[in-house]
């Protein structure tokens, strides 16, 4: 089994308590599990993929226009990586077992070579992370679970700003998927 972690819209946008669509305190309460998940994968040269959320400014043809306020607007800091998990990144940025892939919809493989990537690194299995769990790693869960990949969901890396659609995506992984969720 070849196993590859996705940190998924660990964003400054979603993870700072003035971010535009923050998650809040189950965003800053994943940080050092999350932190701890990176430097894990990178120590052994499993792959580390930092899946990010892109928007542009006055894209009025976006389905999230509606949804949600502006956020993680290419060029702002609000699009950047927050806290601990920047850090590690600039420190493990230039490695060959570490990438970062922009996307522009809620699951990471929708529109990215994501899939191709992990198909060339022969990799089976994935460690979903990150934010937010209802939406983006729901989505992102979906798409892997159909594309026949084994999900594991560390339930202290993934937080949303929605408690019920939290509880909702975990079990969801775990009844609907087959997923590991590792409490």
């Amino acid at each position: 089994m070849s196993e590859a972690l996705l940190v998924i819209d660990y964003s400054y946008d979603f993870a700072a308590p003035e971010g535009k669509l923050t998650a809040g305190e189950p965003a800053l309460e994943i940080e050092s599990a999350l932190v701890d998940k990176i430097s894990e994968f990178h120590g052994t040269g499993r792959p580390v993929f930092f899946m990010m959320d892109i928007h542009h400014e006055g894209d009025e043809h976006h389905p999230e226009t509606e949804l949600f306020p502006p956020h993680n607007i290419a060029g702002t800091k609000g699009r950047e990586l927050f806290g601990r998990v920047k850090e590690i990144y600039e420190e493990i940025e230039s490695a060959p077992n570490v990438f970062f892939i922009d996307k522009t919809r809620y699951s990471a493989f929708a529109g990215t070579n994501l899939g191709q990537l992990l198909a060339e690194r022969g990799i089976d299995s994935l460690t979903l992370t990150g934010l937010v769990t209802d939406i983006c790693i729901l989505h992102t869960a979906v798409d892997a679970y159909n594309k026949g990949y084994r999900i594991t969901v560390p339930a202290s890396c993934v937080g949303s700003f929605n408690r019920d659609g939290h509880i909702f995506a975990l079990e969801h992984f775990k009844n609907s998927l087959g997923a590991t969720v590792e409490r």
